[in-house]
């Protein structure tokens, strides 16, 4: 997930406020932005998203959220996956009845997806397509 670190780190770090829309033609633009909410350890947690439109509907494309934990440079561990294309949304790591449950096969998928995905966001240019103007919040 060091893409996602390095772009966080360029645009100032985490802040409750974060919103950054990066533009990167060819690719779907990317947004990242923190959450409302924290994730299911109460750490903060950042949604990372391309959108695209269908009928005038933003879609995502796909949306992973992802909890921050700042200890020892970063990390970031996903916690939910979401696809509007497929009607897929899942939640691999959440807290119910007050206990923290996590779908270990579910986990271990987000993860490998998300290293993926890291993959490909610095293949894509992403880190260097990142501008004053991307960074709205």
């Amino acid at each position: 997930m060091q893409t996602l670190l390095r772009i966080l780190e360029r645009a100032g770090g985490y802040r409750p406020t974060l919103y950054l829309k990066i533009e990167n033609p060819p690719y779907m633009a990317l947004v990242i932005e923190a959450a409302p909410e924290p994730g299911p350890l109460s750490l903060p947690a950042i949604s990372v998203a391309h959108y695209g439109e269908q009928n005038g509907d933003l879609m995502r494309d796909p949306e992973m959220c992802f909890e921050l934990n700042a200890q020892e440079g970063g990390h970031l561990s996903a916690f939910y996956f979401r696809n509007d294309y497929l009607g897929v949304e899942h939640w691999s790591r959440f807290v119910r009845d007050a206990r923290y449950v996590v779908h270990a096969e579910l986990y271990r998928q987000h993860e490998a997806f998300a290293l993926l995905w890291d993959e490909n966001l610095r293949d894509q240019g992403f880190l260097e397509a990142i501008t004053d103007k991307s960074i709205l919040g």
